[in-house]
C-alpha cells in the first residue's frame, strides 16, 4: 500500500505543479507516479496469482 500512497502523492504534486506552471516538475512527478503505480499493479497481480495457486494447492 505504500507504493500506492507514494504514487498518489506524486500525482497530486504533479497536478499542483502543472497548475502553477512548473511544467518540468509536473512532468517528472507525473512520470514517477506512473512508474510507482505500474510497479504497484505488477506486485499486486503477482500476489493475487500466488494466493490463488496456494489456495488451489491447499484445497
Amino acid at each position: 500500500m505504500t507504493l500506492l500512497k507514494w504514487a498518489l502523492i506524486c500525482f497530486v504534486i504533479s497536478l499542483i505543479a502543472g497548475g502553477l506552471g512548473f511544467t518540468g516538475i509536473a512532468s517528472g512527478a507525473g512520470s514517477l507516479a506512473r512508474i510507482l503505480f505500474g510497479l504497484f499493479l505488477v506486485i499486486a497481480i503477482v500476489i493475487v496469482v500466488i494466493a490463488f495457486a496456494v489456495g488451489q494447492a491447499v484445497f
